[in-house]
C-alpha cells in the first residue's frame, strides 16, 4: 500500500529535517500533502509504466527524495518539486527499459507485454446508480486509459500535470525539465489527440 510507504517518508522527515526536529505542524502539513498526492501520483506512474509494482516503487522513491531534500521548503513548493522528481524518475525508468529491451532483443528473448490490472478500478463508486451507467463509465474509462497510454511520454506528462494536477505552465515546465513553449506544444498535441480519439466517449 502506498500509505504505508508514505509513513516511511515521514519517518525520514523526523530525523532529516535539515538537522533539527521538525515541528508537529510541519509534519502534519507534509503528511497532508503526501496523502493528497499519492493516488494521483501512482496513477501517473502506472499509466507511464503499465506495471503496478514499478509505479509504486517510483512513487515511493519520489516521496523519499522529497522529504530528504525538500521537507523544510515552503509548503507551496512541494507540488512542483514532487512532480519534477517523479517525472524525472519516470524518464529514468524509460531509459532503463530501452536498455533492457535492447539486451532482450540481442539475447533473443521476448518481452512480457501483459498489462497489469488497475487497482483503482476495484474500488466501488457509490455515485454509480445503475448497471448501464457502470458499463458506460467503464467503457469510457478504458478508452481514456488506452488513449493516455498511447500518447508519447512527454505529451502524457504535460497533459496529466496540466489537466489532472492543475499545475500552471511554468510549474509544469519545472516539473518536466523543459521550456514553457515545449509544455504548450506537448499539451496542445495531447489535447488534439485525445479529443480525436475520445469524442464518442467524452463529448
Amino acid at each position: 500500500m502506498i500509505s504505508s510507504r508514505r509513513l516511511v517518508a515521514l519517518d525520514i522527515a523526523h530525523t532529516g529535517w535539515q538537522g533539527r526536529v521538525s515541528p508537529l505542524e510541519e509534519l502534519r502539513a507534509l503528511d497532508r500533502f503526501l496523502a493528497g498526492v499519492e493516488r494521483r501520483a501512482f496513477r501517473m506512474a502506472q499509466l507511464a509504466t503499465g506495471q503496478d509494482d514499478e509505479a509504486l516503487d517510483l512513487v515511493q522513491e519520489a516521496m523519499l527524495k522529497l522529504v530528504e531534500r525538500y521537507a523544510a521548503r515552503d509548503e507551496a513548493e512541494w507540488g512542483p518539486l514532487f512532480h519534477r522528481i517523479l517525472q524525472s524518475k519516470i524518464r529514468d525508468w524509460y531509459r532503463r527499459q530501452r536498455v533492457r529491451s535492447r539486451w532482450r532483443v540481442w539475447l533473443g528473448r521476448d518481452e512480457d507485454g501483459e498489462a497489469a490490472d488497475d487497482p483503482l478500478e476495484a474500488i466501488a463508486d457509490p455515485a454509480m446508480p445503475t448497471a448501464e451507467h457502470q458499463v458506460t463509465l467503464k467503457e469510457a474509462s478504458a478508452a481514456l486509459d488506452e488513449a493516455l497510454r498511447s500518447l508519447p511520454l512527454r505529451q502524457q506528462q504535460a497533459f496529466l500535470l496540466r489537466a489532472w494536477e492543475e499545475l500552471d505552465v511554468a510549474q509544469t515546465a519545472a516539473a518536466m525539465g523543459c521550456s514553457e513553449g515545449s509544455v504548450k506544444t506537448h499539451y496542445f498535441r495531447a489535447i488534439h489527440t485525445l479529443r480525436k480519439r475520445l469524442g464518442n466517449h467524452w463529448p
